[in-house]
C-alpha cells in the first residue's frame, strides 16, 4: 500500500473539482471516492464532494450527504454549512437554509465560507 503526499492530495482534489467544472461528475465522483480512502479526515474532500452534487443540480442527494455524513463527521464545518445552505435554497426551502447559512457567516476561520454564505443571504 502507497501513501499520498499533502501536495499529491492536493492535486488529486484540484483535478476532481476541474473534473466539476467541466461537467465529468462521475470523473469526480471516481477521484474524490479514492481520495477520501487516503483522506478520510479532511473536510476539504467533503466540501468538493458537495460541490459535485450541487454543480449536478443534485440539491436533495447534496443535503443528505451533507447531513448524514459531512457534518457528522465535521459537525460545525463553515463550508459543508454554507453550501447546506445553498443546496436549501436551490430546493426553495428558504427559512430552512437561514440556520446554516448565517452560522457559517458568524464564523471567522473560514473567509471564502462565510462570504459564501453572506451573499447567499443577501440574494436571498
Amino acid at each position: 500500500m502507497f501513501d499520498l503526499t499533502a501536495e499529491e492530495a492536493r492535486l488529486l482534489l484540484n483535478i476532481a473539482l476541474m473534473a466539476v467544472g467541466g461537467n465529468r461528475f462521475q470523473s469526480a465522483a471516481k477521484i474524490l471516492a479514492a481520495l477520501e480512502r487516503f483522506r478520510p479526515n479532511a473536510p476539504a474532500v467533503a466540501s468538493a464532494k458537495a460541490v459535485a452534487l450541487l454543480s449536478a443540480q443534485q440539491f436533495a442527494a447534496g443535503v443528505e450527504f451533507l447531513d448524514e455524513s459531512a457534518l457528522v463527521r465535521f459537525p460545525g464545518n463553515p463550508m459543508l454549512l454554507a453550501l447546506k445552505g445553498m443546496a436549501l435554497l436551490r430546493l426553495d426551502r428558504r427559512v430552512e437554509a437561514m440556520e446554516p447559512l448565517r452560522l457559517a457567516a458568524a464564523q471567522g476561520e473560514d473567509p471564502a465560507a462565510a462570504q459564501l454564505a453572506k451573499g447567499l443571504m443577501d440574494n436571498d
